[in-house]
């Protein structure tokens, strides 16, 4: 059983980088920021979702699914900073990356399919999300 479980993580390891920031770690630290205005809440409901979106249709086959996730896409990967809602702007607004955001979502993507292809799975195991949330100064 163990050798099993052995192989399992060596096949899997390289789907575990320790600076991978889970959405749901991000997100709580952006929350825990103390006063946020109405525009603000706003900004990161957009973000939080749009990303949401990105990780939980990025592999589906689902025509809606697609469409949703092709829309968040594009609304992600567009450099246009004329809209106010625009993912850069938020991304400015909120002292966030958009580059290393997109970076991660984009990795995140490639696993999926990489995964759909082998009919595995995209998940992270218990104690690397534990391990994550240390070393990002969660708690």
């Amino acid at each position: 059983m163990k050798d099993r479980e052995h192989a399992v993580d060596e096949r899997f390891g390289g789907l575990f980088q320790p600076d991978t920031l889970l959405p749901s770690q991000f997100f709580d630290r952006v929350r825990r920021r103390s006063e946020h205005d109405g525009e603000r809440r706003l900004m990161i409901a957009v973000l939080e979702d749009a990303v949401d979106v990105y990780r939980k249709q990025a592999g589906t086959q689902d025509p809606r699914g697609s469409q949703l996730f092709r829309e968040a896409e594009e609304w992600i990967e567009d450099p246009d900073r004329s809209w106010l809602f625009s993912f850069q702007n938020i991304c400015d607004v909120l002292d966030i990356d958009a580059d290393y955001l997109r970076r991660g979502l984009r990795a995140w993507k490639q696993r999926v399919h990489a995964a759909g292809r082998r009919g595995a799975v995209v998940t992270l195991r218990s104690e690397s999300r534990d391990e994550l949330r240390k070393a990002s100064g969660g708690d």
